[in-house]
């Protein structure tokens, strides 16, 4: 088993650090503000090779995999949530054109992410369909040649500002498997009947766009059908056991981020006559926080590499997600006590960072729905 990575993913890595670094820290507290990202940044970072790298060259992409992915997303996370999250979904769903998408769908939406000329979105979460994305009501119905989409979604990542969204849609109501309900529906979004109102003061990540979507007799044509009618939730959960793997990386950039301002911190406040380093209790609390987020990029990174092995574990995939969630939070907890009463004043980066944490544990399925996917993997019936 090969637990190092290689020099071209060294090299994407580094650029990664090097782009947030220079490009993020000064202007990360701005964009929790303001709570949006400069569209030119996102320009700027698909030009340099740090959007969508999972889609194929012959899409515009570079052709790499889900650990590289997963590597961005970590230094990304590691400087800025917020902003961090924005590079993420701007290709939020690509993953569906790639299984399902057909050539000409390929062609015309997965090459205008790649250069940062467009920004699209994945609408799944419904107000009474949130972990039970089975549920939703959102329809979508076929009259001659175009499909009428009605319904709302809510909490849904660049709501006001994608070209495009992807929207999983009821189209086989009568069908008496639930499973079979559903499909995904692509729909631009300055169609006649799109509306997104922006949603402000999230408890984190505000820098990144969430929005609630309404759609009111929004018809786009019966091409805009992604994959097989009546096959959404399985395309929803194999696009699931591909996102959630760099969202793991998303946990430990975040993790890493905090620690290392914990380092910074005790290495020169002092108290009781010496730096917080000398005491043997910050030293452990290090030593502990180290581990854990050591161990928790080891499993997202093997989650990753088994993606694009060509093997698909929903359990070590929910693994890495749910406990990169948990380290994140753990660990960031920490690195504020270690900040003390300053960790707990907005003009620090831990407290931001420390506000971002918990969503890891809820969206791209909460840590509950990543238990059931592994309880039930190793259970099986019964």
């Amino acid at each position: 088993m090969q637990f190092q990575l290689t020099m071209e993913q060294k090299d994407i890595q580094k650029a990664a650090r090097e782009f947030a670094e220079g490009e993020f820290r000064d202007i990360a507290r701005e964009c929790e503000q303001k709570e949006e990202v400069p569209r030119a940044l996102i320009k700027k970072g698909a030009e340099l090779g740090f959007v969508g790298v999972f889609i194929p060259e012959a899409y515009g992409g570079a052709g790499l995999g889900f650990l590289e992915q997963t590597l961005i997303a970590e230094e990304f996370w590691r400087i800025d949530p917020g902003i961090g999250q924005q590079f993420s979904s701007v290709t939020f769903g690509a993953e569906e054109f790639i299984l399902y998408g057909t050539e000409e769908q390929k062609r015309g939406y997965l090459t205008r992410l790649v250069t940062g000329d467009a920004v699209m979105g994945f609408a799944i979460t419904e107000p009474n369909a949130g972990s039970d994305a089975g549920a939703g009501t959102t329809s979508a119905i076929l009259v001659d040649d175009q499909w009428i989409v009605n319904g709302n979604k809510v909490m849904i990542g660049n709501g006001t500002v994608a070209d495009f969204m992807l929207v999983f849609c009821q189209t086989d109501a009568e069908v008496p498997t639930k499973s079979k309900r559903h499909s995904i529906i692509l729909v631009e979004t300055d169609n006649p009947g799109y509306e997104a109102d922006k949603i402000t003061g999230k408890m984190g990540i505000r820098a990144s766009d969430t929005a609630n979507v309404f759609f009111a007799d929004v018809r786009v044509p019966q091409s805009n059908l992604i994959g097989t009618r009546g096959n959404g939730f399985s395309q929803l959960m194999n696009f699931f056991d591909r996102s959630r793997c760099y969202v793991s990386g998303h946990g430990v950039g975040l993790a890493q981020g905090a620690l290392e301002m914990a380092i910074r911190h005790v290495k020169t406040r002092e108290q009781f006559g010496q730096k917080l380093a000398g005491f043997q209790v910050t030293q452990f609390k290090i030593a502990e926080m180290a581990t854990k987020i050591e161990l928790a990029r080891t499993l997202a990174y093997r989650a990753a590499g088994q993606l694009d092995s060509g093997i698909v574990d929903a359990k070590i995939v929910a693994m890495a997600k749910m406990n990169a969630g948990r380290t994140a939070v753990e660990v960031v907890d920490e690195a504020l006590q270690l900040h003390g009463g300053y960790g707990y004043m907005d003009d620090t980066d831990v407290e931001r960072f420390y506000r971002a944490a918990k969503v890891l544990e809820i969206y791209e399925g909460t840590k509950e729905v990543e238990k059931i996917v592994i309880g039930r993997r190793l259970l099986g019936r019964f």
